[in-house]
């Protein structure tokens, strides 16, 4: 039987709404859609690529608690209230996931509070490790 295993991050939208920041079951890594918030002031920064660039940070700290990396996600979604703020976030978005870029999906839809610019969500397969098949 495999075990599942939750990762909070702290957010308050966790506890409010009742979810985890990720869920490792059965060697994969889900991890909730990730709003960009600067954790030393707990507000999202002004800018759509600033606010990608937390979001990120936030979703990396997750990804290492579960053993895995940005290298891992193969698939993510990027969901946007301005589709055409997408595109500043590109050279950041090609870095982060440099030589094994993820199956990728963007909508164009409302968030959570306005104040946000950019959500991601990511699905990852932990790396294989000695004693562990698929």
């Amino acid at each position: 039987m495999s075990e599942r295993r939750t990762i909070t991050s702290g957010s308050p939208f966790e506890a409010r709404i009742g979810y985890a920041r990720a869920v490792v079951l059965d060697g994969w890594v889900f991890v909730a859609g990730t709003v960009g918030t600067d954790p030393a002031t707990g507000k999202p920064p002004a800018d759509v690529v600033g606010q990608c660039r937390c979001a990120l940070d936030t979703m990396g700290r997750a990804l290492a608690e579960a053993g895995a990396s940005f290298a891992d996600v193969v698939r993510v979604t990027y969901i946007l209230p301005d589709r055409t703020e997408f595109e500043p976030c590109w050279p950041l978005l090609a870095e982060t996931f440099g030589a094994n870029p993820p199956a990728a999906t963007m909508i164009e839809a409302g968030l959570i509070d306005p104040v946000y610019r950019i959500e991601i969500e990511v699905t990852a397969r932990l790396p294989l490790s000695p004693g562990r098949s698929l």
